[in-house]
């Protein structure tokens, strides 16, 4: 799920560009910066996500140039630090991969955009409809948050980046599918079933630490 050096057309680049600033300037906007300054809790799971992905991020398969399968951990980082944190974690570890060699410095803003931004954009949307249709419990959250929205969101950050070697004209469809799309659901279960260990034991244990999940609404008053 990743663009290598010159795959991609500079209109795509440049488009990435604009939204991902746009997208920046809000996150800046809205995160809790004197909060972050003060607590040294939250700046230690803050630093110590973007190790965990920069870790995680470099476990990765692909068959073709810019077709690659890892695991995201978007939606862990999404439902515990909520959605400005984890676009802000997720942008400087995809800077440190590109600093490290690993991410094309060049494409960097397509990556950000299909690795960070759109599974923090899942997770969410998964997470609103789940707090507007369904029971407000935990189970709820674990299985259609963690598990099922992790799922999603690594599905959509891969096939956002598969459609746009397409419209590009990088690769045919028949190529994407047969040495990519096919294989996409294969990451699927596994990224959900992490996301969702990770997030039962972090709910059981330490639910304070968790800033879109409400104890008190989830657990206490059912």
């Amino acid at each position: 799920m990743s663009v290598s050096d010159g795959l991609l057309s500079l209109v795509w680049v440049w488009s990435a560009t604009a939204i991902y600033l746009l997208i920046l300037a809000r996150v800046c906007m809205t995160l809790p910066w004197r909060i972050f300054m003060r607590e040294r809790g939250i700046q230690h799971m803050f630093f110590g996500a973007i190790l965990v992905l920069v870790l995680m991020w470099q476990m990765r398969a692909g068959v073709s140039a810019g077709l690659t399968v890892h695991f995201l951990g978007m939606t862990t980082l999404t439902l515990i630090l909520g959605w400005d944190f984890a676009v802000l974690a997720g942008s400087l570890a995809m800077l440190v991969m590109a600093v490290l060699g690993v991410e094309s410095v060049s494409s960097l803003p397509v990556s950000l955009i299909c690795v960070v931004v759109l599974p923090v954009l899942v997770t969410m949307l998964v997470l609103r409809i789940a707090e507007a249709k369904l029971p407000r419990n935990f189970f709820v959250y674990m299985f259609v948050c963690a598990f099922f929205g992790a799922g999603l969101a690594v599905a959509i950050s891969g096939m956002s980046m598969a459609m746009l070697l397409w419209l590009d004209g990088v690769y045919s469809w028949s190529e994407i599918y047969l040495n990519y799309a096919m294989y996409l659901p294969l990451i699927m279960m596994p990224e959900g079933l992490l996301n969702g260990i990770i997030m039962t034991g972090v709910m059981v244990f330490h639910p304070d630490w968790i800033r879109t999940f409400d104890a008190r609404v989830y657990i206490d008053e059912q």
